[in-house]
């Protein structure tokens, strides 16, 4: 009679154990299955925008009614078991072939959306007007929005507060514009076309920031201070077609300023005039100008300040210049430098690139 009683306990106990074993993988599959992509080939995207603020209840109905999710119920008790309760504000960009723990894992690590950012790209050696060109193409911006941030004096000041390479001396008035060669040449990134100029110019600033930090005790051994640094790198960038030329070409400017010649560098009164199209034979060179460097008035001095963006390779040539004994340098339409020691050999050098119909 035991043994009868025991094993129909036993069977009991057995019938029971399957029944939990069953229902626990019931639910096991089906909290697996509502948690699963609600169609695996649609890679159609779909924006979801989350507002600060807005309570977690509300985000998983708006997934639910967007159809993104196969349950707003089983997300809730997903995200109450996996204990997330941060999900960020943002919009994003969700497909139905994701997983609903692949959407909460996106929402809470802000992965937004990145169909609104915008890169742009400022090649070194142009100047401030090719600057706020590019911004008012690139972005919300106008041109005369740049001009006017660059005429603020409160902004002004505080970058002279805020960065340790930017003093007063941005704030001549014999300065075409505030900040030439101060904006790092480079492409930046940003969230959307609504960016500030200020932003913009901030991002470009920080670079160089990085820059001249890396070789600030250097440059302090020049006995130059960074305006004057950046002023000698933005016409070695102007002046320099290719980087292999740069150094040799600062160590040509670095030996006029030594013997107190002027730097005749056509870059210069181009940008004096705020002429692009730099064509030396159409320039006129007999003006005052505190940018003209053809004015004997200007010898063993340098200009005002920049005249365009320098690149890093133009900032580290002026910093290590090449050493020789050459005072001029040309190049020819294929864009091959010459370097001449006397007036004589420069002038004989342009005589012969004109025979050979190499010379502009």
């Amino acid at each position: 009679m035991h043994r009868r009683r025991l094993k129909k306990s036993v069977k009991i106990s057995l019938v029971v154990t399957t029944l939990i074993l069953t229902i626990f993988i019931f639910i096991l599959s089906t909290y697996y299955f509502m948690l699963s992509p609600v169609n695996k080939k649609n890679n159609e995207i779909i924006e979801v925008t989350i507002s600060s603020g807005e309570r977690i209840i509300d985000i998983v109905n708006k997934l639910k009614d967007k159809n993104l999710i196969r349950s707003d119920f089983f997300v809730r008790a997903h995200l109450k078991l996996s204990r997330t309760d941060n999900l960020q504000a943002g919009t994003y960009d969700i497909k139905q072939s994701y997983s609903s723990k692949e959407i909460i894992n996106m929402i809470s690590k802000g992965k937004i959306s990145t169909k609104d950012e915008i890169n742009i790209t400022f090649k070194e050696g142009i100047n401030i007007r090719d600057i706020a060109n590019v911004i008012s193409e690139k972005t919300n911006n106008n041109e005369s929005d740049v001009f006017d941030l660059l005429n603020d004096e409160s902004y002004l000041d505080d970058l002279t507060n805020n960065y340790w390479f930017i003093t007063e001396e941005i704030k001549n008035n014999n300065l075409h514009y505030s900040l030439e060669g101060y904006l790092y040449p480079n492409t930046y990134k940003f969230d959307n076309k609504d960016v500030s100029v200020k932003l913009i110019f901030a991002s470009m600033l920080n670079q160089m920031d990085k820059v001249l930090s890396e070789y600030r005790e250097d440059i302090e051994s020049l006995g130059f201070s960074f305006h004057e640094l950046l002023t000698f790198a933005s016409i070695v960038e102007s002046e320099g077609i290719k980087d292999s030329d740069r150094k040799m070409i600062a160590g040509v400017f670095y030996n006029r300023l030594n013997r107190r010649i002027p730097f005749q560098s056509c870059v210069t009164a181009c940008y004096a005039l705020k002429i692009d199209e730099c064509i030396p034979k159409n320039i006129p060179t007999e003006y005052v100008s505190p940018y003209n460097t053809y004015l004997y008035s200007t010898a063993g001095n340098l200009p005002v300040g920049p005249v365009s963006i320098p690149s890093s390779e133009s900032i580290i040539a002026t910093i290590f210049p090449e050493s020789h004994d050459y005072l001029f340098f040309l190049s020819d339409k294929n864009n091959v430098t010459y370097f001449s020691k006397t007036d004589s050999e420069h002038t004989k050098k342009i005589a012969e690139l004109r025979q050979k119909g190499l010379w502009h």
